[in-house]
């Protein structure tokens, strides 16, 4: 059975390992035992900066320093920093188009007992309308530390989705590459191809497991980039398959299933299935249960393949 690690955890190892390569420096927001932007601060207690319960404050400080020539990561939990420090990071990050890092962990549902106060399923829509914008929602604990590399080595704003919820190791450290605005073809198909991201990774995963015992070949793409998005790799599955399934940790309303629409639309209109948090807010309980009552599970994914299928002309 794959190890399991949080990318949350991934992403406090990998600052304070790729502190010792690059000028960065972390920022938090009273959060940083739970993000693991701690294990930085105890290696580079003088790059790490408190900003405390001040999200939009800790944002514009981290723009100042941008703008000074550093690299900064401001981090805090998802709803928190793509949600009260909005206003800041669009007019003080993206405007300028300053190379500042957003940090944002304990993003969807799998926060759990937090409730949905703090489940933030509305991220990727606020921060895919901020012209700019790179986004990244890394599936697994390795491909977490290269985002956070390929944040580093990329100029210009980018957001980083971490989760609460410990997942599946799905790629081998030594030999696994992101490059930017390019998806990865986790397992072919000719049937369908269920585009996911996030934690949903693992889970289409399984789903196109149950898929083979009805006789359906189902394809499986990780876009771990959302913005910018792979629209040839989408194209080129839409025209093979000529069905899609899109899973998310996330709203379905202009969220990553928006992006894949948006796509499909414009170059090869297929039948498109959104799994993901139907337009509703989350609850407080264990994450197995919520993941089922909100239908972030194999057999949706199966249900909604087979529903596209049926779709096709």
């Amino acid at each position: 059975m794959a190890d399991k690690i949080a990318t949350r955890e991934a992403y406090g190892n990998a600052l304070a390992e790729f502190g010792d390569i690059y000028d960065i420096v972390v920022l938090d927001a009273d959060l940083a035992e739970a993000t693991k932007t701690l294990i930085f601060k105890k290696k580079f207690p003088h790059r790490f900066f408190d900003c405390g319960i001040a999200e939009g404050n800790m944002v514009t400080v981290a723009a100042g320093l941008a703008a000074s020539g550093l690299i900064p990561f401001a981090s805090s939990f998802a709803m928190f920093a793509a949600g009260r420090a909005f206003e800041q990071i669009r007019n003080a990050i993206g405007y300028p188009h300053l190379n500042v890092k957003i940090g944002a962990t304990h993003a969807g549902i799998s926060v759990g007992e937090d409730g949905a106060t703090h489940q933030c399923n509305e991220d990727l829509a606020t921060m895919r309308v901020i012209p700019g914008m790179t986004i990244i929602n890394p599936a697994d604990a390795v491909e977490a530390r290269a985002a956070v590399e390929a944040a580093i080595k990329y100029k210009g704003p980018v957001y980083l989705r971490f989760g609460r919820l410990a997942v599946p190791v799905l790629f081998d450290k030594e030999t696994y590459k992101m490059e930017l605005g390019k998806g990865i073809v986790m397992a072919d198909g000719k049937d369908a191809a269920i585009f996911a991201t996030g934690i949903m990774v693992n889970i289409a995963l399984e789903a196109r497991e149950l898929l083979k015992n009805d006789g359906i070949d189902a394809a499986v793409i990780n876009i771990h980039t959302i913005k910018p998005i792979d629209k040839n790799l989408i194209v080129r599955y839409a025209k093979s398959t000529g069905a899609i399934v899109t899973a998310e940790e996330h709203n379905i309303v202009n969220g990553f299933g928006s992006a894949v629409c948006e796509v499909v639309a414009e170059n090869c209109p297929v039948p498109v299935m959104r799994v993901g948090i139907n337009d509703s807010f989350g609850r407080s309980g264990k994450v197995p249960p919520l993941l089922e009552m909100y239908g972030l599970t194999p057999t949706n994914i199966t249900a909604n393949v087979k529903k596209a299928i049926n779709l096709k002309r």
